[in-house]
């Protein structure tokens, strides 16, 4: 009978690792991937899989993440492709001291 519930155990364990766990884990990269974490973590939060503070972490972490697409999107220059590219760091400050440019 012991085998029996081992069994059932690490059935149990299986089906309750949280869903968005695939998704973050493969890491986000297109809007596609973002919209299956989201998915899966909305899931994972109505079926008690992860605790409210995780969810609230990720949630918060997502939002920072789609900030910097829409500063890429609105700030960025374009390169190859016309891919935008956002500098968010300079290698070495000017002499004078860092200047913010709008280029659009």
């Amino acid at each position: 009978m012991a085998k029996t519930s081992a069994k059932r155990n690490s059935q149990d364990d299986g089906e309750r690792q949280p869903r968005s766990l695939k998704f973050a884990t493969n890491g986000i990269k297109t809007d596609h991937d973002f919209a299956n974490l989201m998915a899966g973590l909305m899931s994972d939060l109505i079926e008690g899989r992860i605790s409210p503070s995780v969810g609230n972490a990720t949630c918060n972490a997502g939002g920072k993440l789609l900030k910097v697409v829409e500063m890429r999107y609105r700030y960025g220059v374009a390169g190859p492709g016309n891919l935008k590219t956002l500098t968010l760091t300079l290698e070495e400050l000017p002499a004078g001291g860092a200047t913010i440019v709008n280029e659009g």
